[in-house]
């Protein structure tokens, strides 16, 4: 690691990635700030509301402003497994077959509309979303590091569109519904792209780079959680299979992605532990998108995020000075 990155913080890094994002987007701050800690634990994200409200233009504009390499796949029926992870292609002028890679072999891939592609194209993702590595013609392909997917979906009530099955769903660290901006916040719309019609993702410029990532990555890592912190963690997660309303609750992966991202929470907000508060800030969008309710939850039109939000009122955070348990500084 550079000494050059030493000083920036994760929480100077991720006010400079907003600022520079958010010249473009307005009202959509709870996504850049997911998209980030997504970034700094090797998770993915994905976001969900109907068309035009700006979805596909603040993943790219993140992927820009991240400076990492950023592929975009229109996901429509029609879009075949190796469209996205590539093949083998012959090549008569040596005689050999010769590996393409697919779009996926990227840093940040946007998958647009996921759920209007098949489901053994999404499926596709599966594999490169759980292992960071494709397998193309028996051969196995490592994918860039650090690997994101942001992938867009429409509302299930929409024609033409197909649910992302429960396995499809776990890989996703988050899942974020985007919804109409306030009054207020499409004002402020109108006036910006009215004064400036060329702003979008084109105009967003590269503001950190992948030493800055690395360093942030490492700060969180490096985030102390005390036990009653993870006990409370685990009694939320235990919490959403022993509930009434749901047949499959959070996964042992579910706890895992909430633990990293309340590391990073920490982390961004300058802090070398985690409080309970992280915990609760993050558990409707990692938890609640991986639930299966059963027929009495669907039958009295519960949902898993109803689920999910009453399991946090019933479950008391940990009293007490956490932040007296946090370990010394270890020597390097």
């Amino acid at each position: 690691m550079s000494e050059e990155h030493d000083g920036m913080s994760p929480t100077e890094l991720y006010e400079t990635i907003h600022d520079e994002v958010t010249r473009v987007l307005v009202g959509n701050e709870v996504v850049v700030e997911r998209l980030f800690l997504a970034l700094l634990t090797g998770g993915h994200v994905l976001l969900e509301g109907v068309p035009g409200i700006a979805k596909t233009v603040t993943a790219e504009s993140f992927a820009r402003a991240s400076g990492l390499s950023f592929n975009r796949i229109q996901m429509t029926p029609d879009v075949l497994p190796a469209d996205v992870t590539g093949t083998t292609i012959y090549r008569e002028a040596t005689g050999e077959f010769e590996v393409q890679r697919g779009p996926v072999f990227a840093n940040i891939v946007v998958a647009d509309e996921i759920n209007r592609a098949t489901p053994k194209t999404q499926s596709a993702l599966l594999e490169a979303m759980g292992e960071q590595h494709v397998t193309i013609e028996t051969e196995t392909h490592a994918l860039p590091d650090p690997f994101l997917v942001i992938a867009t979906q429409n509302p299930l009530e929409m024609e033409g569109v197909y649910e992302l099955p429960e396995a499809q769903r776990d890989r996703f660290q988050f899942k974020i519904r985007v919804g109409y901006p306030g009054t207020e916040a499409e004002h402020t719309i109108l006036d910006r792209f009215d004064s400036d019609p060329e702003l979008g993702p084109a105009t967003i410029t590269q503001v950190i780079d992948a030493g800055d990532i690395a360093s942030a990555r490492q700060a969180v890592a490096d985030t102390f959680v005390a036990q009653p912190v993870k006990d409370y963690l685990l009694e939320i997660v235990t919490a959403t299979r022993d509930s009434a309303q749901t047949e499959i609750g959070a996964s042992p992966r579910a706890a895992l992605d909430l633990l990293h991202a309340a590391k990073a929470r920490a982390a961004v907000e300058g802090r070398r532990y985690v409080v309970p508060d992280d915990v609760k800030h993050l558990a409707v969008d990692v938890l609640a998108h991986r639930l299966v309710l059963n027929t009495d939850a669907e039958l009295s039109e519960t949902t898993s995020v109803d689920t999910v939000e009453a399991v946090l009122e019933t479950i008391d955070a940990p009293s007490g000075d956490i932040a007296a348990a946090v370990p010394d500084e270890r020597d390097e």
